[in-house]
């Protein structure tokens, strides 16, 4: 009994002594651990886990946190009002289709597969996303005159040429705007089949022709003369007068003669192949909207040409000569003597093929070697010079207005030949070579309209009766 309690005394013995070692031991690392903290870092306090940080830390711990929620109340606010005033959450959606998909095109771009869309009374627009390359493609390539052929697409910039366009009964392909204001100023109702795309108004101002753009854009089917629906008033005011445009190769000439043919109250107007394109973008900025006032054709043969013209009709040229060429082109027809061509300035010596293109006229091609056996093989057929006030308009008439650089073709003079028609001269002062090609069609549309509605107003009935296009 003796030996148990000697026993259990020691074993109490041992494990209160353990207990104080282990108590002193804890204590000792506790005091390294802090000394050590404090000589990281001098200038903070470090407390044991079981008591509380300091008030300065509780304060700009908060101070974080509401700084915090401000901002996340504020994105919040921000996104709801924006929601609300862009309509986006009903709205919006993705479009998985590129635009050279849409247009049937078999190569598709993976760079713009997705395009936000809006809606504006009742017609889905799409925004252009960053980068977005269809307003410089589509601009480049409608500005080419072997694409408007080939591909049938002519480019139409500004309100009112959009507008009148879209009277007349032409087809949109592609519209771009740069707010949705210019997109309401067109008839949206015309709109419905045309794909309409908001882009940035400097993307509009990079690739314009115009100093002050309008800010939209439009891609159009190549119309047909025959199909467009022509304003009434204006055709119910026209005459018997057809313009014949030959070798007119300036677009601002091309584009003042037109604006002064729907003026003038012509019939229509046809031109040759060795025009400019009526299409071009500068042809349509000179002629104002003429374009859809009245038809015009374009590329014509000269067999074309006269099936265009009425049965019974005359034909006058414009005379493009100086005073001095005129003298000898007088005293050539006093003497009963051919004349060659190219004799005088006012016609061609170069011979006017029907495959030649456009292009073909501007380039360097070289004429001297066959030239002069052109001229000796054919000569300039003969006809009356009458001046531009005199009467001239007598019925059906078709005049002709030629180049200033290579003036008339030879078919011009042998139509002109055929049908008894004459030589229309303006006299000028001397020294002055020649006018402007659209001057002097001006001065003889205007005279020509003055002398048939003279006619029409002396004829009467019997006069409108016989004189009438089919």
């Amino acid at each position: 009994m003796a030996a148990f309690v000697r026993g259990m005394f020691w074993h109490i013995l041992v494990a209160e002594r353990s207990n104080i070692l282990k108590k002193s031991n804890d204590c000792i690392v506790d005091s390294k651990r802090y000394v050590r903290a404090l000589k990281r870092r001098p200038v903070k306090v470090l407390y044991p886990d079981s008591e509380t940080t300091s008030p300065t830390s509780k304060q700009r711990s908060d101070q974080i946190v509401n700084k915090q929620s401000q901002k996340v109340a504020s994105k919040m606010r921000e996104s709801t009002v924006n929601a609300i005033l862009k309509n986006e959450t009903t709205n919006k959606r993705v479009s998985s289709m590129s635009w050279s998909a849409r247009n049937g095109n078999a190569s598709t771009t993976s760079e713009h597969t997705t395009n936000l869309k809006d809606q504006l009374g009742g017609l889905k627009f799409e925004r252009a996303l960053p980068g977005d390359k269809r307003l410089a493609r589509v601009v480049s390539v409608a500005c080419s005159r072997t694409f408007r052929e080939h591909q049938g697409k002519i480019l139409l910039e500004g309100r009112r040429l959009i507008c009148d366009a879209l009277a007349a009964g032409a087809n949109p392909q592609m519209v771009f705007f740069s707010s949705v204001d210019r997109l309401c100023d067109l008839p949206l109702d015309k709109l419905k089949r045309a794909t309409l795309v908001k882009v940035k108004f400097e993307d509009i101002k990079i690739w314009s022709d115009l100093v002050a753009p309008q800010g939209v854009i439009a891609i159009f089917s190549r119309p047909d003369p025959s199909r467009l629906t022509f304003p009434q008033d204006q055709r119910g005011q026209s005459v018997p007068l057809s313009l014949i445009c030959d070798n007119v190769r300036d677009p601002g000439n091309l584009g003042t003669i037109l604006r002064c043919a729907v003026a003038a109250g012509c019939h229509n107007v046809l031109l040759t192949k060795g025009c400019v394109d009526a299409w071009e973008p500068k042809v349509l900025r000179a002629a104002m909207g003429a374009h859809f006032r009245l038809p015009i054709f374009p590329s014509l043969d000269w067999d074309d040409i006269q099936n265009q013209l009425p049965k019974l009709v005359t034909v006058h040229v414009a005379d493009n000569c100086s005073g001095s060429e005129r003298e000898v082109a007088e005293e050539a027809n006093q003497s009963n003597k051919p004349s060659k061509m190219g004799e005088y300035g006012w016609v061609s010596s170069r011979p006017n093929c029907k495959d030649m293109r456009y292009k073909e006229y501007e380039s360097d091609f070289d004429y001297k070697e066959y030239e002069s056996d052109f001229d000796s093989e054919l000569s300039l057929p003969r006809l009356e010079t009458k001046l531009y006030h005199e009467g001239w308009a007598q019925g059906n008439t078709g005049l002709v207005i030629g180049g200033e650089t290579h003036g008339l073709s030879l078919e011009a003079v042998q139509l002109a030949e055929k049908t008894a028609g004459q030589r229309l001269f303006i006299p000028v002062v001397p020294g002055v070579d020649s006018l402007n090609s659209a001057m002097a069609a001006s001065i003889l549309l205007f005279e020509g309209r003055r002398q048939l509605l003279n006619l029409m107003e002396t004829s009467g009935r019997k006069a409108k009766s016989k004189v009438q296009f089919p």
